[in-house]
């Protein structure tokens, strides 16, 4: 995920007054659609056992590629991750592709290849559902605190493991869907293989979505979701402030929340608080796939700690029960598409 000069950002975000409440403290806040007290959300009273979407193998997945190490673009970590999830998806049904593409490294003018990973579900349905994320690295740590550390090796178990880990175990769940749509995983390379703030982001979702009009499929995609930074442990998702303003994404993004709060998952709350630059802008404005952006972008809550780009990015700070409940309401939601 990205910064605030044309990356994964939240724009114009800027807090005005700490209040005391009761016996704690909330941060009063304005988020371009409003005031929003930001205090911990009432928390789910769900557990993994009430949850049918297995948390703890999506966990095991994503400490297993982060085990791998930093998956910088173009480096033998991101291959070493790509082998993994190939065979993985392989191995339970998937048609998977690696759509390949070169660009010009931005730290040594090098010609480097990238991928995009797509994994088919059902691919005879010609329409379809894209469910997105990213699985590259940022090269290095470089809003940690400790300026001593901000080039030292970026985990990013959160800000590009989340994602991986939960369509891991969606993907589990696919050979079984019924629908009369298909769905498609795209695993973005590329988003963020930046190296100073001149350098381009979203190289992937751009290809990916370059390619989608420029050679198109027989298949047309309906919508999209965009999973982004869903592992925090203290989840808390607020409605994206793009996703929720376009008029073709925002139904989405109603319906996504009316499916969790029918679920009973409270970590997604119905206000908007951030607007992201991220992958959805490049499907949403080139491919014209309406995308919704589901994100925590308050990591690991709201406030003055944040551990986005920061040595902090570590599986510990994710869990099993915050990629279960991600992972149960998009599963859901898609099993509700008519």
């Amino acid at each position: 995920m990205a910064s605030p000069s044309g990356t994964k950002t939240n724009i114009g975000f800027y807090s005005i007054l700490i209040l005391t409440i009761g016996c704690g403290l909330a941060l009063l806040s304005f988020s371009g659609s409003g005031f929003v007290f930001s205090q911990r959300a009432p928390l789910s009273k769900l557990t993994l056992s009430d949850i049918p979407f297995n948390g703890e193998r999506a966990y095991e997945h994503l400490k297993t590629v982060c085990a791998i190490g930093p998956r910088i673009s173009g480096t033998q970590g991101m291959l070493d991750q790509q082998a993994y999830l190939v065979k993985h998806f392989e191995s339970i049904g998937g048609k998977v592709t690696l759509q390949s593409f070169d660009i010009r490294h931005p730290e040594t003018g090098e010609r480097t290849t990238l991928a995009n990973l797509i994994v088919e579900w059902h691919p005879e349905r010609e329409e379809r559902i894209l469910v997105a994320c990213h699985y590259d690295t940022r090269p290095f740590p470089d809003q940690d605190p400790n300026p001593r550390l901000r080039r030292e090796p970026f985990i990013g178990a959160n800000d590009g493991g989340s994602g991986v880990g939960l369509l891991c175990e969606l993907g589990t769940m696919m050979p079984q869907f019924e629908s009369k749509y298909g769905i498609d995983f795209v695993l973005f390379d590329g988003e963020e293989l930046v190296y100073d703030d001149r350098d381009k982001y979203f190289l992937g979702s751009e290809h990916f979505s370059n390619e989608y009009i420029r050679n198109p499929p027989r298949h047309k995609y309906r919508s999209g979701i965009l999973l982004d930074m869903v592992g925090d442990a203290e989840l808390q998702v607020f409605r994206e402030s793009l996703s929720m303003s376009w008029p073709e994404t925002r139904p989405i993004v109603l319906d996504i929340w009316k499916t969790a709060e029918d679920l009973g998952v409270k970590e997604f709350i119905s206000r908007t608080r951030h607007e992201i630059r991220d992958d959805h802008l490049a499907l949403r404005n080139i491919a014209k796939i309406p995308t919704c952006d589901i994100i925590d972008f308050d990591y690991p809550r709201p406030g003055n700690v944040n551990y986005w780009h920061t040595t902090k990015d570590v599986p510990e700070n994710c869990s099993a029960l915050s990629l279960a409940k991600v992972g149960w309401v998009v599963h859901e939601y898609l099993k509700r598409l008519k």
